[in-house]
C-alpha cells in the first residue's frame, strides 16, 4: 500500500459519507496538510496523507500544531484504518 492508494481510499470513503476531500494547496505557506475534509453540519478537518509508517516532516508538524491551536482537527492518514478512524470521529 502506498500514499496514492490511501488517498484514493480517503476520497472514496469521504464521498460515500456525503462529504468532500478537497486537495489543499497554499502557495507561499508550505507544509499545510494535503486535504481539507468537509462534512455536513460544518464539520471541518485537515488530512495529511503519508505512506505507511512515514512521519510528518518538521514543517508539517509545525503547521499541524498551528491549525490545532486554532481549534481544527488535523489527521495523519497513513493506512486504511486511519481513514476509517477519521470517518468514525467526523461522521458519528
Amino acid at each position: 500500500m502506498n500514499e496514492a492508494r490511501i488517498e484514493q481510499r480517503l476520497n472514496k470513503k469521504v464521498k460515500e459519507h456525503g462529504g468532500l476531500a478537497i486537495k489543499f494547496v497554499s502557495p507561499g505557506f508550505a507544509g499545510v496538510p494535503d486535504r481539507l475534509v468537509l462534512f455536513n453540519g460544518s464539520k471541518i478537518a485537515f488530512a495529511e496523507l503519508k505512506a505507511p509508517a512515514k512521519k510528518l516532516r518538521l514543517l508539517q508538524q509545525k503547521r499541524k500544531k498551528q491549525l490545532e491551536e486554532l481549534g481544527f482537527k488535523v489527521y495523519k492518514i497513513d493506512s486504511y484504518e486511519a481513514v476509517d478512524r477519521m470517518l468514525e470521529e467526523m461522521v458519528t
